[in-house]
């Protein structure tokens, strides 16, 4: 099977070298502990300083009241996990430098949530995205919406678990199990007891533990091998470097069109409409502070991505020069970064112990980013609406206990997550899989008015039954074909095959396999176009359905849950063909019409009305294309 990779893809040098056994020293066990330490104590203070007087606001939104930087640093730390620093510089090792432009799609992967989901999320005043959801369509699409996420999180939070530990498990012979324990429940207490602010400060301090671990070492590993330009000079003479690959076929694993366009619906799934994400915007003291935290994201987004680079690089050097040991060429490729990393600073004590904490900053960032989003939706979502007579003491406990609950099921995850193929592409897999469709129902929603209820659960069930049909044949065409399951990316190595043999096999698509055709063929779709073409089906099924069913015939749609597309493109028009529009007038009332509107839903019902007194407003306006009286029935009791 193609995968589309150059016939220069490197084969790792192998030798026949005693394998030493890479331990850690003092000083690094030190540097370790004091990271889960100084985490834990971050949580603790943030949880000690409200304690008793915490109301639910402030643990699950910091009480809306954060700055622009930490929330910046949070939203990186958050999808920035050791996923990424492990799988990054593997992939570069592996296939070149194609990956490195994945950063082009970081542009407007920011740039959308910016001006189009943060100004909407933001205005409506929620706490969670989905009751967006509810406000736009029904409370059955809220509960379909924020189960799926629910899905979505607690596998990804197995692969982010588990992958730091398998990595300190090869490298040093540290249990694999009790590491495991050890990061989820350290996690688990300062997320449960701290809340959001206290997730976001911890953010801050893991992302700069993870910035300077990586960069100790590509400082020491370049100037162990003669310094950057000589690493540049040796990956490109080895076909490393990779130019701009155009072919625009969407089973190529990675093109050019692939990681800059397909990316952008990854990106979009992540930072437009992930509940982890949605939740940091809206913790920030005003809108304009939020948006900016998602401006600020873009240059650090391309200063991780290079540093993962630049470690792929230097790592391909560097075993030029010293030949990879025999256990080492047959690691799996996830474990390529700490074989290199032991290698390369044996002898600088505190070093390796400073990038085994920076892949655990990254893990602990992202796993409690997740507890905190889970917990929020579980509470704003499933439970209060249907016992809207919680006190604030008793839905703050509540709150904690819940996600107690997700630290305890995320243990369980990670052992399930042991079975998955290589890190870096299950974990993308699964958000393309599950989260594809999800940002296909907040689209279908947000740009489509004529979109309601029957067709958002239809389509987004049509979104998921295509991700799972596509991703499940993937796995099942591998197995047939006498190959480890991979994740459904079109790619062939296995976590426990000789790494040359498995380079040898891609490197020769047209003799070791035939190309694929019919079904074959598309579950070889490559797995950045997996969010593209989920929500894709989401927005087509969803509109299908709904001009089927007669659209929004008798309902109305709350202006402020619309994204005025036409009125935003015709604002780009000189203002004299402006006045010549008849629709001008509409897009500058749209406002006002809000206004009526309840500022923000609270348990299913209208905060500070009762329905009552809220359908006598609609019925001393004359009746117009917009009105509130879709909302009120829906959300009635």
């Amino acid at each position: 099977m193609s995968v589309g990779v150059s016939p220069a893809t490197p084969l790792p040098p192998a030798s026949d070298t005693n394998v030493v056994t890479s331990t850690f020293s003092l000083v690094d066990y030190v540097v370790f502990v004091l990271l889960l330490v100084l985490s834990l104590a971050i949580g603790l203070y943030h949880a000690y300083r409200g304690w008793g007087r915490h109301s639910i606001g402030q643990l699950l939104l910091a009480d809306r009241k954060m700055g622009c930087l930490p929330v910046a640093l949070s939203l990186l730390a958050t999808f920035q996990s050791a996923v990424a620093i492990l799988g990054v510089p593997s992939e570069i090792y592996r296939f070149g430098t194609q990956y490195w432009f994945l950063g082009c799609c970081y542009f407007l992967g920011l740039l959308i949530p910016a001006h189009v989901f943060i100004p909407i999320f933001y205005r409506l005043h929620i706490t969670s995205a989905y009751e967006y959801l509810e406000l736009r369509f029904n409370k059955a699409v809220r509960v379909c919406g924020t189960v799926t996420f629910i899905f979505q999180m607690v596998i990804y939070m197995g692969v982010v678990l588990y992958a730091p530990s398998l990595a300190l498990n090869a490298v040093t012979g540290f249990d694999l199990w009790l590491s495991v324990l050890t990061l989820g429940i350290v996690c688990t207490v300062y997320t449960a007891l701290g809340g959001l602010k206290a997730v976001i400060w911890t953010d801050v301090f893991q992302t700069l533990v993870m910035f300077l671990g990586q960069l100790a070492v590509i400082i020491v590993g370049s100037a162990k091998v003669g310094g950057l330009g000589h690493v540049w000079e040796v990956a490109s003479q080895h076909g490393l470097i990779s130019g701009i690959e155009l072919d625009p076929d969407p089973f190529v694993r990675h093109t050019f069109w692939t990681l800059a366009f397909g990316g952008v619906f990854m990106m979009l799934s992540l930072y437009g409409v992930n509940q982890a994400q949605v939740q940091r915007y809206l913790s920030s003291r005003t809108e304009k502070a939020a948006v900016l935290s998602c401006y600020a994201v873009f240059p650090c987004q391309q200063v991780a991505l290079g540093m993962g680079c630049l470690i792929g690089l230097v790592m391909f050097t560097y075993y030029q020069e010293y030949p990879m040991s025999t256990q080492q060429s047959q690691a799996a490729p996830d474990q390529f970064v700490l074989y290199f990393v032991m290698d390369l600073l044996r002898g600088l004590p505190g070093l390796p112990g400073l990038f085994v904490a920076c892949l655990f900053s990254g893990s602990l960032s992202t796993i409690s980013s997740a507890f905190n989003s889970l917990a929020t939706v579980t509470m704003e979502d499933l439970i209060r609406p249907w016992f809207p007579h919680f006190s604030e003491v008793q839905a703050t406990m509540l709150s904690r206990i819940i996600a107690f609950g997700y630290g305890l099921l995320c243990l369980g995850m990670a052992y399930i997550s042991s079975q998955m193929g290589p890190v870096l592409q299950a974990a993308i897999s699964i958000f393309g899989m599950v989260g594809g469709p999800l940002l296909g129902l907040f689209c279908l929603g947000m740009f489509f008015p004529c979109a309601n209820p029957p067709g958002a659960i239809v389509g987004l069930l049509a979104g998921l039954i295509m991700a799972f049909w596509i991703g499940i044949g993937s796995i099942v065409t591998s197995m047939g074909s006498g190959r480890a399951p991979s994740p459904p990316n079109g790619s062939s190595f296995s976590l426990s095959s000789n790494l040359t043999a498995v380079t040898m096999a891609t490197l020769m698509p047209s003799t070791a396999a035939s190309k694929p055709t019919g079904l074959q063929r598309l579950y070889s779709l490559s797995y950045l176009w997996y969010s593209a073409h989920n929500s894709t089906t989401v927005i087509v099924v969803g509109l299908a359905v709904s001009l089927l069913s007669g659209g929004m015939r008798g309902r109305t749609v709350d202006p402020r849950t619309i994204y005025p597309v036409l009125p935003k493109l015709l604002s780009l028009l000189p203002l004299s063909c402006q006045k010549r529009l008849p629709c001008r007038a509409r897009s500058q009332d749209l406002s006002l019409e809000a206004a009526i509107y309840p500022k923000k839903m609270n348990n299913g019902m209208l905060r500070g009305s009762r329905d009552q007194e809220a359908m006598a407003v609609t019925e001393e306006r004359p009746a117009q294309t917009i009105s509130p009286t879709f909302i009120l029935q829906e959300t009635s009791p």
